[in-house]
């Protein structure tokens, strides 16, 4: 067994963490000029276990850029039409157009994960995911689509602190489902399903990249940085906007009707 890692005292603080943070926006809002600028398209597939840190890491990647522009896609458990369907039709609708983003906050590799463990799919269907994934995934890249993955790790430990953290606070409770109450007690087993999944989708068309997420504030840091290595030539010319002065002094809010803004209470 691996040695338990230091507790909270080792974590990045909050001042750096932001200064460091703001750098990498500015990066990522050229990424998403140099995006339009030539219509490629980018799709960032975030996995990881229970608490990792998921939702987390693609707020601070989109926060700073147009919604428009990048979307994230969370899909709910799949409708009794979709469960009929090829498998990764659901996905297919949310692929990014030119010059667009778009995060997967978990994706099809939930068949190899929850759906797996839980025993949501059976081992005929996980076994073909296994050997479809990689091709579906090729014809995105052949396609043109910059395509990355990540699973963000995290140790027991670690995760049962954020468990018990979610119970405690009721603007996070939410976040914590039932199945995440079983999953609890199945660390080891998504151990060995992400193993057999890393073994046959780790491919040149699409690999695997792995970043520690026990301090979540190094974690996104550490793959925002990654991403944009991946990217070196993001630069493109910045139009230059120009204010004409105001033909007149600032004028005043206004209203024509009797509805006016509701006061302040602080």
């Amino acid at each position: 067994m691996k040695k338990q890692r230091s507790g909270k005292a080792d974590k990045l603080g909050k001042d750096e963490y932001y200064e460091q943070l703001g750098k990498l926006q500015l990066q990522l809002n050229d990424v998403a000029r140099w995006l339009q600028h030539t219509g490629k398209r980018l799709l960032v597939v975030i996995e990881g276990r229970d608490t990792a840190g998921k939702g987390g890491v693609i707020t601070a990647i989109s926060e700073t850029l147009n919604p428009r522009q990048c979307r994230t896609v969370a899909l709910a458990k799949p409708s009794e039409r979709e469960a009929t369907q090829w498998y990764f039709q659901r996905y297919v609708a949310h692929l990014p157009a030119a010059g667009e983003i778009v995060l997967f906050d978990r994706s099809w590799y939930n068949r190899a994960g929850v759906e797996r463990v839980m025993g949501f799919c059976t081992k005929v269907q996980c076994r073909e995911f296994l050997a479809q994934a990689p091709v579906f995934e090729k014809m995105l890249v052949d396609d043109g689509i910059l395509l990355f993955k990540y699973w963000l790790t995290v140790d027991q430990a670690r995760q049962e602190e954020r468990f018990a953290e979610r119970r405690a606070d009721p603007l996070k409770r939410w976040k914590l489902s039932p199945i995440d109450v079983t999953a609890r007690e199945k660390y080891a087993e998504y151990g060995l399903a992400r193993d057999a999944m890393l073994k046959a989708t780790h491919k040149p068309d699409a690999p695997w990249t792995l970043v520690d997420f026990n301090d979540q504030r190094r974690g996104r840091l550490t793959l925002i940085r990654h991403l944009l290595d991946q990217i070196p030539e993001r630069k493109v010319p910045e139009s230059v906007i120009e204010f004409a002065p105001l033909r007149s002094a600032p004028l005043l809010e206004h209203y024509g009707t009797s509805l006016k803004p509701i006061k302040a209470r602080w």
